[in-house]
């Protein structure tokens, strides 16, 4: 590990490079009080803009050094911070709590805070390496391509392949480009091929880690979308793709409109939700034709785009945005697994619940999960099921089971909050809470925002009409009914009669 001397001779590099940016700027600024375009101030100034990429690439790179140094000892010092007959338990939520400090800092998320601080640690223990950073000759990019590629490696070992890339004295070094002169791509290609021709585990051991490592991602995208994929063995991926396109090629034909990059999806997902059995109105389903998801949702439904009055789109609880027929779908055909959120019209807040149970625990972890959305925690992006409806101020202490006293979480930073110094706000019906962190740092909450609903024209002018023969006040704003002028006239119930006719 570097000394705080080292971070001192870092900053005099990152003096440097900010005075070679003033210098350039100041350059750049008396040519363009120069009169006219002659060729060679446009030629200049252009070949100052490339200088400044330049050096603010390399400024970018003694930054990331200080940056993996002050992560790397903020995690030795709260170690030392920690008492040695401390129980296994109270070290374990102390690295918790400081790893979430430093991704409350940094404006990331814990898991993406864990990786930094194991790289930047990694970094710090190769000199060479963090040389190289904080000269500037080298992006962090590259770093960590050394920090991944080494952590299944020994001591011995990672020396050797530092050795092999950094010290040209080294036996054998590597020839050509500097490692901070190649791409990333071609440098980890680099740093991989010497890795897996000199690791000192045989490949049979490295695959059996590499399998217990295995594991499913899911990743929400735009227009309704999302991606899953699978981490497993190449043997098993192979055969899995193997089959989907084998099946693929078999239902394509005259009457199959679909491609084969279609097709495979639509396979995987029959198989996974279930071919093999009966749809709603009992007939089997084939192989190929995907079923309503099965599971614990809520859907978020503006009540006019339920009713098909417009095609606003629904939030799906865990994921987002999806198309309005999507959701007509998923209500109609998903009754017992989905559960329908109306949205008010006036102001976008939800309406209520439904539901078959009548039990009130359950309803109000539905509502928690509707204001919360994911983990309240900083930074934390968990929208799994499994998060936790928990007592902000703990039950026993006197806390209540209401709106304003719970919140999502989930099971790790559940864990956290009740064995470390983390701090919630207290909730209301619409916002989750705000949290202060150990070294006082506080943490506003995210809010969902909420947009009143969009209306159809002629619910507007029916509006105004049935307002008109109610003898109610009436006004439209931006095309649709103004609710606070309206005041819970006779024309509101007009309209909710009229909502109700359209049902």
């Amino acid at each position: 590990m570097e000394s705080s001397g080292g971070v001192g001779v870092v900053l005099e590099g990152v003096r440097a490079s900010i005075d070679a940016l003033d210098a350039l700027t100041l350059e750049d600024q008396a040519l363009e009080q120069a009169t006219g375009a002659a060729v060679d101030v446009l030629q200049r100034r252009y070949e100052v803009r490339l200088e400044r990429l330049e050096v603010t690439s390399r400024l970018e790179a003694q930054l990331a050094a200080v940056r993996a140094q002050d992560a790397a000892e903020a995690v030795e010092f709260q170690q030392a911070m920690t008492p040695p007959d401390a129980s296994v338990q109270d070290h374990t939520y102390a690295g918790m709590s400081v790893m979430e400090e430093i991704a409350g800092v940094l404006t990331i998320s814990s898991a993406a805070a864990a990786a930094f601080v194991d790289q930047s640690r990694r970094v710090c223990s190769l000199p060479p390496v963090m040389d190289a950073l904080a000269a500037g000759v080298m992006s962090w990019q590259h770093a960590k391509i050394i920090a991944d590629e080494t952590e299944s490696l020994d001591a011995a070992g990672a020396a050797g392949l530092v050795a092999h890339f950094f010290d040209p004295d080294a036996p054998h070094p590597a020839r050509a480009a500097a490692p901070g002169e190649l791409v990333p791509s071609r440098f980890r290609a680099k740093v991989r091929g010497w890795r897996e021709r000199h690791h000192p585990d045989s490949i049979e051991k490295r695959h059996e880690k590499g399998a217990a490592d295995r594991r499913m991602e899911y990743t929400p995208d735009r227009d309704g979308m999302a991606w899953v994929s699978l981490y497993l063995p190449g043997d098993t991926a192979c055969a899995i793709w193997n089959r989907t396109t084998a099946t693929a090629r078999g239902l394509q034909g005259p009457d199959e409109s679909r491609t084969l990059t279609q097709l495979r999806p639509d396979i995987a997902a029959s198989l996974l939700l279930g071919a093999g059995h009966t749809t709603q109105t009992g007939k089997p389903m084939e192989v190929g034709q995907v079923p309503t998801p099965r599971a614990d949702v809520l859907v978020t439904v503006p009540v006019l785009s339920l009713l098909g009055q417009t095609d606003e789109p629904a939030v799906l609880d865990g994921f987002g945005p999806i198309p309005a027929s999507v959701a007509r779908n998923l209500v109609a055909d998903g009754t017992d697994s989905f559960y329908r959120v109306l949205v008010d019209p006036r102001d976008g807040a939800p309406l209520e619940i439904g539901r078959k149970s009548y039990r009130l625990t359950e309803a109000i972890k539905r509502w928690i999960r509707l204001r919360d959305a994911k983990c309240t925690f900083p930074g934390c992006t968990n929208k799994t099921p499994d998060n936790e409806t928990d007592h902000l101020h703990a039950w026993q202490h006197g806390g209540t089971t209401g709106t304003s006293n719970l919140a999502q979480l989930c099971p790790k930073h559940h864990r956290l909050k009740h064995h470390g110094r983390w701090t919630p706000d207290p909730a209301n019906k619409n916002e989750p809470p705000g949290w202060t962190s150990p070294t006082g740092r506080h943490y506003k909450p995210e809010h969902q925002d909420a947009e009143p609903t969009h209306w159809p024209q002629w619910l507007g002018q029916e509006w105004m009409r049935a307002a008109t023969h109610s003898g109610g006040a009436h006004r439209l704003v931006g095309g649709r009914p103004d609710f606070h002028y309206m005041a819970h006239s006779p024309g509101e119930d007009a309209l909710l009669r009229c909502l109700h006719s359209t049902s």
